[in-house]
């Protein structure tokens, strides 16, 4: 029988958000399924590329922002 996942179990599958069994259904998928274990290792390759990103901001933006409000102690 072939099962159809939808981009939305793929994501929870990738973030590791699945129940046990349904875990183990989309394994097995990816395993006789040449698509879908490339549609799932594009969104691993997306998910390594956002976890690589910077969470802060730079020093640059924080000291304009503690600049601009300066401004406003100063006025008052």
């Amino acid at each position: 029988m072939i099962k159809t996942f939808t981009h939305e179990k793929l994501l929870r599958y990738v973030y590791n958000e699945l129940p046990a069994n349904e875990h183990q259904e989309v394994e097995h998928a990816l395993l006789h399924d040449a698509q879908l274990a490339a549609a799932c290792a594009d969104l691993l390759l997306a998910q390594r590329c956002l976890e690589g990103l910077k969470s802060a901001p730079s020093q640059r933006t924080t000291d304009s922002i503690l600049q601009y409000s300066r401004t406003f102690l100063k006025a008052g």
